[in-house]
């Protein structure tokens, strides 16, 4: 792959056993009015998925904290984002638009209860890895300084850029449209990348603001 920008969909070394990448290529065409209706039904959606369950104890989430112990790091103090948004809707809390693909993300996420992210391609560089975060590594994330040492870590030859509990504000989407990358990481054997890719058809087939262009399945 050498030095330069990352083609789609991007090979990853995958350092990190039990762990397995779904990519999708997102074309963002309207505003995302329609994604207004989804996001609202998002606490009843989600009570559905739990089936009375308590988040924690739901089997893919379970899965996801398992990865997170075998990578150093307990899910407990940093939740995966997938379950640290679930609680979010749980609590009642607000579910405002920020973007329509990161919202596209957010439904995504919550729908499969798998950590997912959204990122500008064209900031990527060289190959990638999904490691262990390092002794001192260090992110700018979209929560300020983020201390990646024993944390699940997505590396380009820029550095760090990402991890399924928070992102870099070098990869934040920035402009309303565009062409985006979304990102699920996936436990092996749980959630497959077909299961992973009808979810987002549907909520693409949903919503009409948007165009899957390719995935890696």
């Amino acid at each position: 792959m050498g030095v330069g920008l990352v083609k789609f969909p991007p090979e990853v070394d995958i350092k990190l056993a039990g762990w397995q990448l779904f990519w999708a290529e997102l074309k963002v065409k309207g505003n995302g009015a329609e994604l207004t209706q989804e996001r609202e039904a998002l606490p009843s959606r989600l009570r559905t998925i739990l089936k009375g369950l308590p988040i924690a104890e739901h089997p893919t989430v379970r899965s996801v904290r398992s990865l997170f112990r075998n990578a150093g790091c307990d899910p407990t103090r940093y939740r995966p984002s997938s379950e640290a948004l679930a609680r979010r809707i749980s609590r009642g809390e607000p579910f405002p638009s920020i973007h329509p693909a990161v919202d596209i993300n957010n439904i995504w996420s919550v729908e499969l209860m798998i950590p997912c992210c959204v990122l500008n391609p064209s900031k990527l560089k060289g190959a990638l890895t999904l490691r262990r975060g390092q002794s001192g590594e260090m992110m700018d994330s979209m929560r300020g300084p983020f201390n990646l040492e024993g944390k699940p870590t997505l590396v380009d030859s820029n550095g760090a850029f990402g991890s399924p509990i928070t992102d870099s504000e070098r990869v934040a989407v920035k402009t309303a449209k565009g062409t985006f990358w979304l990102l699920a990481y996936l436990p092996q054997n749980v959630v497959s990348p077909e299961l992973a890719n009808e979810h987002l058809n549907s909520l693409i087939k949903r919503v009409g603001s948007a165009e899957i262009l390719a995935t890696s399945s």
